[in-house]
């Protein structure tokens, strides 16, 4: 694909992804993302993607490279047996940190909380996360760490995870726009280690049976 044809693409992805963070996955049309790219061919998802499935896949990973290098750096800087915080530091800060080097406004954080709320877009997500071996491995080691829990208590757990930091991360985002907050990405990260860490090791004051089913962390 020539540099015209690159610089059509990109614009297809910020457009979808400002619109998917504003409106939710499944009230943006292709044709509406492909207007808000400021290009009149309203076929453009399909030609540059080959639909609309493979443009969000695009978006998930559109920023994978970065986080996943710097996550190799944390995980390279592990002692043989860390603590709970220092493994979650290597899941949270690579996400935190490359929201925190987006210009403002930035969407990414809102698009990702978006698409965690879509039954069908979920497969994608996940995918994203197996098909990294280093993200696979620290949700592991983050498994053997808590392995006093009963496994559904993990996966509520887990869910809670995911959700905190998602949904934490897309309202710091538009409050940074918003002009309510200055931003403090790195902060916010160590935050969401603390009280990841602190929910993780709380005890068990009732057994129960919250979820039944595995649910992954997902920080692209």
């Amino acid at each position: 694909m020539g540099q015209h044809g690159d610089k059509a693409r990109e614009a297809l992805l910020d457009a979808a992804e400002e619109l998917f963070a504003r409106f939710g996955i499944d009230a943006v049309s292709n044709r509406r993302i492909a207007e808000h790219a400021g290009t009149a061919n309203h076929s453009a998802v399909a030609y540059h993607f080959g639909g609309r499935e493979e443009l969000i896949r695009a978006l998930v990973t559109r920023h994978t490279a970065d986080t996943s290098r710097r996550r190799a750096e944390l995980a390279a800087g592990l002692n043989p047996n860390p603590a709970l915080p220092e493994l979650l530091a290597c899941l949270i800060l690579p996400w935190v940190e490359h929201l925190g080097s987006l210009p403002v406004p930035s969407w990414r954080a809102r698009f990702v909380y978006q698409l965690r709320a879509v039954p069908s877009m979920q497969e994608v997500l996940a995918g994203s996360v197996l098909a990294n071996p280093l993200t696979e491995d620290l949700i592991g080691r983050l498994e053997a760490a808590t392995g006093e829990l009963a496994p559904t208590t993990r996966y509520g757990r887990s869910w809670i995870l995911g959700n905190m930091v998602l949904g934490v991360s897309a309202e710091y985002e538009a409050r940074i726009q918003d002009g309510a907050e200055k931003a403090n990405w790195t902060g916010v990260g160590y935050f969401l280690i603390d009280a990841s860490a602190g929910m993780l090791s709380a005890p068990v004051t009732h057994p129960g049976d919250f979820l039944t089913q595995p649910s992954a962390v997902y920080l692209p």
